[in-house]
């Protein structure tokens, strides 16, 4: 299995719905078109991820004449004016390889992008799922999440009406955070549909650390490029990716490496609150049915919005994730448009 707890720098430098939109009002009793891809739990274990030398998809592209050409035919809207776009009219599933690779580079540009109408891309399973997905890099394998049966590198998220909610432990559902930052390698370019989806409520919400790094002052951040914090699945990790980025938190960061635990958690729940509450750094992906949103993890972190509990709605999304580079220190931040 995956490395549980590592060390890290603070900082790092690097609907889809199948069935009717309704389906909220479906009976247990109809079939589910998107049943093959329920949740299961195995129990092989997997040996330790091994180090390999990764080649950013993107960095092949950066020499293309017209390194946007794949979105040509599209419509495309800034969802603010550095991170996040929204585009209609581009076929996920049948960007050639060139293609991938300009999909890669504008992911890191801008952060986060959400595409619309993917119907083709979610239909053809999840042997199709892994096959685009290795063109990014080797597979991650959630080590704490379910998965179809036969595709434990295709991790699903789950909730209907039986589900338990965690509205009642906290007065908010929302948990900033980036995938598996606990991994010496840790996921990069990730994609997510959601299958089946409740009529309303369930949005994602994106943050830039990019930019939440660079809205602090010099001194600032300049003082968390020295720094290394303690990542982990059982409360504390460490990471770091390719643009200058913070690379903090609160799910799975623990402490910072060489502070006292009040110093420690001083500067880390000033940051967690930087994250939460700089909205101008924010973008709210609201899922229309066959939507596909592909997000750069080393750079970006998100939440779920578990606000729909009431309706007893399912909520089915699968998402496939590419290991990256280790995370390491940087001394400049890049601008968003490099």
């Amino acid at each position: 299995m995956p490395t549980a707890t590592t060390t890290t720098e603070l900082l790092s430098s690097s609907q889809l719905n199948g069935g009717p939109k309704k389906d909220a009002n479906k009976t247990d009793e109809e079939p589910y078109k998107y049943a093959h891809l329920m949740q299961t739990w195995s129990t092989q274990k997997y040996p330790p991820l091994e180090p390999f030398e990764h080649v950013d998809a993107g960095s092949r592209a950066l020499k293309h004449p017209k390194p946007r050409s794949f979105l040509e035919s599209a419509n495309v809207t800034e969802m603010t004016p550095e991170f996040g776009s929204d585009v209609r009219g581009c076929n996920l599933a049948e960007l050639s390889s060139d293609q991938k690779d300009q999909l890669a580079l504008e992911v890191a540009r801008r952060g986060v992008i959400v595409f619309r109408g993917q119907e083709d891309f979610i239909d053809r399973g999840p042997k199709f799922y892994t096959e685009w997905g290795r063109h990014f890099g080797p597979l991650h394998i959630h080590p704490l999440a379910g998965h179809p049966e036969g595709y434990p590198d295709i991790h699903l998220v789950y909730k209907d009406k039986n589900s338990r909610f965690n509205v009642q432990e906290s007065i908010t559902t929302t948990v900033w955070h980036s995938d598996c930052s606990f991994e010496l390698q840790p996921a990069g370019l990730t994609a997510f549909w959601l299958l089946s989806q409740p009529e309303t409520g369930g949005d994602t919400l994106y943050a830039s650390q990019v930019l939440n790094l660079r809205s602090l002052s010099p001194i600032m951040a300049n003082f968390l490029r020295t720094l290394k914090a303690t990542h982990s699945a059982f409360g504390t990790m460490r990471s770091k990716g390719r643009r200058g980025s913070l690379y903090v938190n609160k799910q799975m960061t623990k402490s910072i490496v060489g502070m006292k635990r009040e110093e420690s958690d001083v500067l880390l729940n000033f940051l967690y609150d930087h994250v939460a509450m700089s909205t101008d750094h924010q973008v709210r992906i609201k899922w229309e049915p066959m939507s596909v949103v592909v997000w750069d993890n080393h750079v970006t972190s998100h939440t779920a919005t578990s606000d729909y509990a009431h309706l007893k709605a399912r909520r089915h999304g699968a998402r496939i994730s590419a290991q990256s580079e280790r995370p390491i220190p940087t001394l400049d931040s890049l601008k968003m448009d490099d």
